[in-house]
């Protein structure tokens, strides 16, 4: 276990959302300097925040071995690769262990009380596990060597950087000398980057999607579940609204997209409306702020405070626990696009637009069925298979067949 030394701050100064602190509480300056340039590319906070986490379990494992920043080497890196791998992921205690002042478990249960890393029964989706995923250490492969590719750039880091490229991809491009008759292969592009499954998105099925909205308690919960799986809309990106941006009007909900920094106005379905109304009265009459360029989502108790994506997760997780699910609020915006995606009628470039892909070829995967399409299916298949009769045994050598099936009746 490494020592929890040094921490990630959140400023709330929009020039610097986040600054990595060492274990004096000085601010780590080449990650400030990164960030700046992140924030200069027009990368979100929630980016900064992501790749801060990742170098703040760099800089701990250097920290751990008094190693400096600057001068770390491929040894260093192929240590801490090492170490994600066989290390169990740190146990951070709940808010409401410290408020009651008892010791918090080992690991926290799941939902249904399962082994960690096991498939949840309901959704088939495994649980946390453990040790570190594969697509947590990719991640965090891709950026420390994007850290260490610009402190090359600046002078500023070691003379080579500690991530290196895959020994394939040293000295050329990708599929440099590829054969046009054969399909691609994938390309590794870190040398200690772990291989990802790629599985198919998670979507609620219309059944315990029934289930799980009658499950919620609120208007504003409700309003908020109806929002997402009918615009198709990220969560961060319909908790930022303002109580401007719903037209009940026109059945549109405006978001500011995540990648692009736009306004794009999303139809939603008119059951949507119906709830955000009732959630808008009740908050209103309780004594929530209005204005139009107020959060559109807030609190339900005082102090009064807008609602973000940690609370917004929390209610989901208690709406399932009578269920025993684990779907997640991602799983949601999964649940729109195949809805949207499996309409014959709606034309995928249409989805496109809604869920603000750049490729095409990112909203293809939801063409292609879900897990409970491919089993239920598959069931189907081997009850027809079940009640089909036995065919007739093949006639004895000597025997014309044509003649058999005149002699009984058969159909020919």
């Amino acid at each position: 276990m490494l020592p929890e030394t040094g921490c990630l701050e959140e400023t709330g100064n929009p020039y610097e959302p986040y600054r990595l602190l060492d274990p004096a509480g000085a601010v780590v300056i080449p990650v400030a300097v990164w960030f700046s340039e992140l924030q200069a590319q027009g990368k979100p906070s929630s980016t900064v925040r992501s790749y801060g986490k990742d170098l703040l379990r760099w800089f701990r494992f250097l920290w751990a071995f008094g190693v400096p920043c600057e001068r770390a080497s491929r040894v260093d890196a192929r240590d801490f690769v090492r170490w994600m791998q066989m290390a169990d992921k740190p146990v951070r205690m709940h808010w409401c262990y410290k408020a009651r002042g008892v010791t918090a478990p080992s690991r926290p249960p799941g939902l249904t009380g399962l082994e960690p890393g096991s498939p949840n029964p309901v959704t088939g989706k495994p649980t946390p596990g453990l040790k570190y995923a594969a697509s947590t250490r990719a991640h965090a492969e891709t950026v420390l060597r994007s850290f260490y590719d610009f402190q090359l750039e600046e002078g500023m880091g070691p003379l080579l950087n500690p991530f290196p490229l895959d020994r394939a991809r040293r000295g050329g491009r990708a599929h440099a000398h590829h054969d046009p008759r054969e399909p691609f292969a994938a390309v590794r592009q870190g040398r200690y980057r772990p291989r990802v499954v790629q599985r198919i998105p998670r979507r609620i099925p219309d059944a315990l999607f029934d289930a799980l909205f009658a499950a919620l308690k609120y208007d504003r919960d409700r309003a908020l579940l109806s929002s997402w799986v009918s615009t198709g809309a990220r969560a961060e990106e319909l908790l930022s609204s303002r109580q401007r941006d719903p037209d009940p009007g026109q059945q549109l909900i405006t978001v500011v997209r995540k990648g692009s920094r736009k306004q794009q106005a999303l139809p939603a379905a008119p059951d949507t409306f119906v709830w955000l109304r009732l959630y808008q009265e009740g908050a209103w009459g309780s004594g929530i702020p209005r204005g139009a360029s107020l959060p559109l989502w807030w609190t339900l108790r005082r102090p009064w405070r807008p609602l973000n994506y940690h609370a917004a997760r929390a209610m989901l997780i208690r709406a399932q626990v009578l269920l025993g699910s684990n779907w997640t609020l991602h799983d949601l915006r999964h649940t729109a696009a195949y809805r949207m995606a499996r309409d014959p009628e709606l034309p995928l470039t249409h989805v496109q637009w809604v869920l603000d892909h750049a490729h095409l070829s990112t909203t293809q995967i939801y063409v292609t069925a879900g897990l409970e399409e491919i089993v239920e299916e598959l069931l189907a298949y081997h009850a027809r298979r079940a009640t089909q009769p036995a065919p007739p045994p093949p006639p004895a050598a000597g025997y014309d067949p044509a003649s058999l099936d005149v002699l009984f009746g058969r159909p020919r």
